[in-house]
């Protein structure tokens, strides 16, 4: 509810009515800072609060405030430095100091002037903030991976669909411009009959070492319980909230694997018509795990050893995060520098057109961002909506899970359960810390 609507409801119509008129009797100058940089009414702009910012937040954030008709209003870390680092950034944006900061994000989430959302911590929150915002009314652009497990992923999906939330999954290269071509070009028919797909990734990782226990800072400083949130208690060392986290079980998703693999798998599953189911097998094999769905078409995920480096088998000066699909009469490989490769030659005919513009990494959010704001305006579907996100992250949770259980799985997409497995169905989900 905006403002003006919550004043008009504790007045009568009469009053209303009167104060209308008077508005169109005399009509005044309203001043641009009023307005607002862009010329938006405060009362029209989508209100946005910000869950854990670090490096990759910071980098969403500058594209959300370039838009318009959004305002950054609260920023919450359980760091201090992150906090006063973006309160720094949003207040030199805005000129002035009005950016709110908190600790706790529930604090954040109990505010109702605050429409939606982004949310960049680490893995393991991503889940249950998620779900705890749509509880408390409030839209979500989430960071990936968006749940730690498949039963984190579930349970988010569940969660926005009956809470009609808007959600975005931070996938953003579904709104990046070459990808987009690649997978058109899957669709088109030119490729042929699609028959495999490849999505890179990292050698997947899996620690359950802890590291040296070192004193723990000041609540204020670092709030270490809730950083750790639902993961288990271990003692603080300052490396884990430093982005030395990653790798470990308690704290990772996938064994690492989703690091990359949220995003290019989701690009497979896209190009293969598939966002609402996955692949039913999963087998792991030297440097790649391999699955297939059950329209016969095989995706690869193939591990990396250098993923910034030389690369066999790619085109590496696509850079980060390269896809590819295969059809019966030709290819498609792009990548985040903005580029594409395709055969044979006459498909390049297809792909003159971006060729032509400034090539948009696959970093960038703009795009993405602003579909999740114009998606809260409209009510629509976002471009990674909880059911897109659902079905790609648990397909890489399976893939994951078979390499670490190092054994081919099965998996029933309907139900989302490994047929025949106790073991591996066992870890669709872990126990979570009560903080």
């Amino acid at each position: 509810m905006t403002t003006n609507e919550t004043e008009s409801r504790g007045r009568t119509r009469r009053e209303v009515v009167k104060h209308a008129l008077a508005a169109v009797a005399f009509p005044t100058i309203v001043p641009a800072r009023v307005l607002g940089r862009s010329g938006v009414a405060p009362s029209a702009k989508i209100t946005l609060g910000v869950i854990g910012i670090g490096p990759r937040c910071t980098y969403d954030l500058k594209s959300m405030l370039a838009q318009h008709d959004v305002q950054c209003v609260a920023i919450c870390d359980v760091q201090k430095s992150r906090r006063e680092a973006g309160k720094k950034l949003v207040d030199a944006h805005y000129g002035n100091e009005d950016c709110v900061l908190l600790r706790d994000y529930r604090e954040l989430l109990a505010r109702p002037d605050i429409d939606a959302v982004l949310i960049a911590t680490g893995d393991r929150w991503h889940a249950p903030a998620s779900i705890a915002a749509a509880l408390a009314g409030k839209d979500v652009y989430s960071e990936k991976p968006c749940g730690l497990t498949i039963a984190n992923c579930q349970e988010l999906a569940d969660t926005m669909n009956r809470t009609k939330r808007v959600f975005q999954a931070g996938t953003q290269r579904r709104s990046v411009p070459n990808f987009q071509l690649a997978v058109e070009l899957a669709h088109s028919g030119k490729l042929g009959k699609l028959h495999t797909l490849f999505a890179s990734v990292y050698i997947p990782e899996l620690r359950n070492d802890w590291l040296p226990g070192e004193p723990t800072p000041a609540k204020d400083v670092v709030d270490w319980n809730l950083w750790l949130g639902p993961a288990p208690w271990r003692p603080y060392n300052h490396a884990y909230v430093n982005g030395g986290w990653r790798g470990y079980y308690d704290f990772d998703s996938g064994a690492r694997l989703l690091d990359w693999g949220a995003h290019t798998v989701d690009l497979c599953q896209w190009a293969n018509k598939a966002d609402d189911t996955m692949p039913l097998e999963y087998e792991p094999g030297p440097m790649k795990i391999t699955a297939r769905y059950a329209n016969g078409v095989k995706l690869v995920l193939d591990f990396l050893k250098t993923p910034f480096g030389d690369r066999p088998g790619w085109f590496n000066h696509l850079g980060t995060c390269p896809v590819r699909f295969v059809g019966s009469e030709g290819w498609v490989e792009t990548g985040d520098s903005g580029g594409i490769e395709v055969h044979p030659p006459a498909l390049k005919e297809e792909i003159k057109s971006l060729s032509a513009k400034p090539p948009t990494v696959g970093l960038d959010v703009s795009a993405h961002a602003r579909n999740f704001f114009d998606c809260i305006k409209s009510r629509g579907r976002t471009a990674a909506n909880p059911d897109v996100m659902r079905h790609s992250h648990i397909a890489c949770h399976a893939a994951a899970l078979s390499w670490i259980l190092k054994r081919k799985l099965t998996i029933d997409p309907a139900h989302e359960k490994f047929i025949d497995d106790d073991e591996a169905n066992g870890l669709r989900s872990r126990p979570a810390r009560t903080f």
